[in-house]
C-alpha cells in the first residue's frame, strides 16, 4: 500500500467514532472530523499527543452526523480552534435546531458547538501545505463533502465510500431521494485520480476501483428494494446503540427504537411492523452476524 505523507496522520477509531485525520502544515494544523461524544476525551488526548505541543488551529467537518462532530465542543474549548462546517448546515448549527440536525432523529448525543466559517462544494482549502478541493457528496447525507488532494492523489471520502460499501442512505428513509445522489457521488469519485482513500470508518486503502465496484453492487442491491435500506438502517442504528451502551435490556429495545424518529419514519414507510417484532428481527440479525450476544435478559455487544 502507498504510504500517506508524514504530514497526514489517521486515527482509525472504529464504528462508534469516525476516523480523525490530522493534517500538519508548517504553520497551521487541522483536524478533519472529531468522533462521537462519549469518545471526546479520548479524541482530545489523541490529538494533543500527536501535536507534540503545537496547537490545533482548524477543525473541519465533512458532515454533521454525531459520530463525525461529537468531539467538536471539547476540541473548541481546549484549543479555541477555528471550525468549518458544510455551508448548508450553517443555520441549523447557528440556532442549534435539533429537529433539523440528525442527532435527535437517531437518538444520538452531541454537545452544542459553534462554527467560524463554512465550506461549499468547489472551495479549495490548504491543509498540511497541500491544496484540497471540497466536492459535494450527497447520498448518505445530503450535505456531505469529500476532500480531494490532486497533488498527492488522496481522497478523504467520509461515509460516501468505504472499502466495503458506504453509510446508510438516510434521505430514502424519509421518502426523499438518496440512491440517485449516492450513485452520482460514486460516479464523481470514479473521475478522480486516486491512489489512497481515507474513509470515515475503516483503514485507509489504495484500491479505489475495487471499492467503487463493491459500492455500486451494494447500491444496486439496496435500490432494487428500498425495504432493504430501511432494514439495514434499523440494524445499524441498533448496533450503534449497543456500541455506545455495551449492554441493553431486551425489554427496553422497542422503546429505544421508538425514540428514534428515523426509525418511526422507516417503519411506517417500508417495514410496517410492530416495534417488538422489528426489535426481535434486528436482534436476530446482530446475533447472526456475531455482532451481539444474548446473556439472560440482556443484549451484549460482541465486537466493534
Amino acid at each position: 500500500m502507498n504510504a500517506l505523507p508524514d504530514s497526514i496522520l489517521v486515527f482509525e477509531r472504529g464504528w462508534l467514532s469516525s476516523n480523525n485525520i490530522l493534517l500538519l502544515g508548517r504553520h497551521e494544523t487541522a483536524l478533519v472530523d472529531s468522533g462521537y461524544k462519549i469518545h471526546a476525551e479520548q479524541t482530545l488526548e489523541l490529538v494533543r499527543h500527536a501535536l507534540h505541543g503545537r496547537r490545533l488551529d482548524r477543525l473541519i467537518n465533512t458532515h454533521l452526523h454525531s459520530d463525525h462532530c461529537g468531539g467538536n465542543a471539547i476540541l473548541q474549548a481546549h484549543f479555541g480552534c477555528q471550525t468549518a462546517i458544510p455551508v448548508a448546515e450553517a443555520d441549523k448549527v447557528r440556532h442549534w435546531d435539533v429537529e433539523a440536525l440528525s442527532f435527535k432523529a437517531t437518538a444520538q448525543q452531541c454537545d452544542r458547538f459553534g462554527f467560524d466559517t463554512t465550506i461549499a462544494p468547489g472551495d479549495v482549502l490548504t491543509l498540511a501545505d497541500m491544496e484540497w478541493q471540497a466536492l459535494a457528496a450527497p447520498g448518505h447525507d445530503p450535505h456531505s463533502l469529500l476532500l480531494y488532494c490532486a497533488q498527492e492523489r488522496i481522497l478523504i471520502s467520509a461515509d460516501a465510500l468505504w472499502e466495503n460499501g458506504f453509510g446508510i442512505i438516510f434521505p430514502e428513509l424519509d421518502g426523499a431521494s438518496g440512491f440517485a445522489e449516492q450513485r452520482a457521488t460514486l460516479d464523481l469519485i470514479a473521475t478522480l485520480d486516486v491512489r489512497m482513500v481515507i474513509p470515515g470508518h475503516g483503514a485507509p486503502f489504495d484500491d479505489a476501483a475495487g471499492a467503487l465496484a463493491r459500492a455500486r453492487s451494494r447500491l444496486d442491491y439496496l435500490a432494487a428494494d428500498p425495504q432493504r435500506n430501511a432494514q439495514n438502517a434499523i440494524k445499524v442504528l441498533l448496533k450503534f446503540l449497543l456500541l455506545e451502551r455495551q449492554r441493553i435490556a431486551l425489554s427496553d429495545l422497542p422503546t429505544l427504537l421508538l425514540a428514534m424518529p428515523v426509525f418511526d419514519a422507516a417503519n411506517r414507510r417500508f417495514l410496517k411492523q410492530t416495534p417488538q417484532a422489528l426489535a426481535e428481527w434486528a436482534v436476530g440479525q446482530l446475533l447472526k452476524a456475531g455482532a451481539a450476544r444474548v446473556d439472560g435478559e440482556y443484549l451484549l455487544n460482541e465486537k466493534d
